[in-house]
């Protein structure tokens, strides 16, 4: 199962990367393809021939898994 995850990067923007699976805490780095801002521009020192990149644990701060398309679908009820 694929996976899309937000990689916010030390004193960077974050980006948005697709992964196969999620990461391990043994994991030394993080390979992901199509890299590319939350919006969907390209980041700016990645090249744009380039497709796969690494990224190691330390210049990672946090990463956040988004939610499938089929996720953003559910309908929620909210009182007012």
């Amino acid at each position: 199962m694929a996976y899309r995850l937000q990689v916010h990067i030390v004193n960077d923007d974050p980006i948005v990367l697709d992964v196969d699976e999620l990461p391990q805490p043994t994991d030394q780095f993080i390979i992901g393809v199509n890299p590319q801002r939350r919006d969907g521009k390209e980041v700016q020192y990645v090249l744009r021939e380039v497709n796969q990149v690494i990224i190691p644990w330390w210049r990672i701060n946090l990463i956040q898994i988004l939610p499938d398309e089929q996720e953003e679908d559910v309908l929620t009820f909210v009182r007012e």
